[in-house]
């Protein structure tokens, strides 16, 4: 291969590798986003249920209050039944100690089902505070991970940029130039040729052309214009067929005695 083709062929792998460590490299910190956005959204859901658990408590204390003052009610009412005198009042003051007893049952209820409410809100506090530890621990090795990979596909790029300068000092400029402009236009400036068809676009050849091809030049091709070119070390192996086995003697017949 003419060492402008192999030349070019090196440099359009360069290429590529370094255009796949830059996708690599830019996809790096959505790693970290996401982590962060996890350990975020944890952290909510920790703070949403502590503040679940404070209204709870406050509920409470407000229903022992309630509680308190009707049974407070309920005391007096049953202190002045000894001092009624007609039936009147006695069924008033009775209606009066049923509606506080009947409150105190109905908030009595509603501290049990916030009690039950708190002891649900406590284990989904406690879970959430633990995967809260487990996700900044994760952000934390994220980050380190991405700045070590960071680091090394910097000095990938690197190698890959003294490589790439070196190369292209060794193209002539006549063929860096339409490279160039190709790949620019088509992503890859160099195509090699397989089976009578271009390995860029897969459009087949003219005869004339292939052969041209594999004579060692360097064309375009008519389809994507793309640089093209021949190996003929991807060129498939043609089998050789085995040598044809060698046809035996005829094995003469004795001769009798005395013929």
């Amino acid at each position: 291969m003419h060492a402008n083709i192999e030349n070019l062929v090196k440099l359009q792998a360069v290429e590529l590798e370094r255009n796949r460590l830059a996708q690599v490299a830019k996809a790096l910190p959505v790693e970290i986003n996401q982590a962060e956005t996890a350990l975020a959204a944890m952290q909510a859901k920790t703070a949403a249920t502590s503040d679940a658990l404070n209204r709870e408590d406050s509920l409470r204390t407000k229903l022992e209050r309630e509680v308190a003052g009707h049974r407070q009610k309920a005391a007096r009412y049953k202190a002045q039944q000894d001092t009624v005198t007609t039936p009147a009042q006695a069924a008033a003051i009775e209606h009066e100690v049923q509606f506080a007893q009947s409150e105190i049952d109905r908030l009595d209820n509603e501290e049990f089902a916030s009690l039950e409410r708190t002891e649900e809100q406590e284990a989904t506090l406690a879970m959430t505070r633990a995967q809260v530890e487990e996700l900044a621990a994760t952000l934390d090795k994220t980050r380190a991970y991405v700045a070590g990979r960071q680091k090394e596909l910097a000095e990938q790029q690197a190698a890959l940029g003294s490589e790439r300068e070196a190369l292209r000092q060794e193209i002539a400029s006549e063929l860096l130039t339409r490279f160039d402009r190709i790949a620019a236009h088509r992503g890859t400036g160099i195509a090699r040729a397989e089976n009578q068809q271009c390995v860029g676009c897969r459009m087949g050849v003219r005869p004339q052309v292939w052969n041209q091809l594999r004579e060692g030049e360097l064309l375009t091709c008519d389809s994507c214009g793309r640089l093209l070119y021949w190996d003929p070390a991807m060129a498939p192996k043609t089998p050789q067929p085995e040598p044809p086995v060698e046809a035996g003697r005829a094995i003469r017949k004795p001769r009798q005695a005395g013929a």
